[in-house]
């Protein structure tokens, strides 16, 4: 289905993870392309108030981090998918170019997005200035964070597994919590407190920067996720 079997690229992004952050990561013992041997990290994938407090604050710890331009030193993975970091100067273009465009035409190689969709993407990126901004800086982003991977116990986050790294838009990673129903009330609550989150983020940005991870889905699944993408595309007109 296109994955590609990268281990040592995700110990690669683990062990960023642990020396740039203070983010609880498992441990790499070990990291080659078809082995990935970690420390276990105890926990489940369920979170009450506490343990979305916690995560709110580990994450706005973690988007505090900040590099001169977006993207990465290497390229990454995404649910198994290449994902390219390109050093780039404008969060829109990096938006853009390296995450909707770019999965975009993935989706429609591998058979799985209608070219036409797929044109109403461009159109639409063509306009995203009239909806999003450029942030102060780049900040770090784990990348993937939905239930999966994040494991708690008694009220606290043990550790963030899987991660798909890159500098970018803090609200792209905050869109995806609310895709799946990751995180709720007491998350968001907490990470405004830390980094306020500014106006028109739930109205607006949230569906436009769930476009990505939809995206992904779609070149990794097909199906109902295309609905999803063309959903949003026609509530903003395209």
């Amino acid at each position: 289905d296109g994955r590609t079997p990268k281990l040592d690229i995700e110990g690669y992004m683990l062990r960023y993870l642990s020396a740039h952050s203070s983010l609880p990561v498992p441990e790499v013992l070990h990291a080659a392309p078809h082995l990935l041997l970690m420390r276990f990290l105890p926990g489940q994938s369920h979170f009450n108030d506490a343990a979305q407090t916690h995560a709110a604050e580990l994450l706005a710890a973690l988007h505090a981090i900040s590099a001169p331009a977006f993207g990465l030193e290497q390229d990454t993975l995404i649910g198994g998918l290449h994902q390219p970091n390109p050093w780039t100067d404008s969060w829109l273009d990096f938006f853009r170019e390296q995450r909707l465009l770019y999965m975009g035409q993935e989706g429609v190689r591998a058979g799985r997005l209608p070219a036409s969709v797929l044109r109403r993407v461009k159109a639409f990126c063509g306009r995203l200035d009239e909806w999003l901004v450029e942030p102060e800086r780049p900040s770090l982003l784990h990348g993937d964070v939905w239930t999966t991977n994040v494991l708690a116990q008694n009220g606290r986050v043990t550790g963030f597994v899987d991660p798909a790294i890159y500098y970018g838009h803090p609200e792209i990673e905050l869109a995806f919590t609310t895709l799946f129903g990751t995180f709720g009330q007491p998350f968001f609550v907490r990470y405004h407190e830390l980094r306020p989150i500014p106006p028109g983020f739930f109205e607006e940005r949230r569906d436009i920067y769930n476009l990505y991870p939809l995206l992904v889905h779609v070149r990794l699944f097909g199906g109902s996720y295309v609905s999803s993408v063309e959903r949003i595309l026609r509530r903003f007109g395209f």
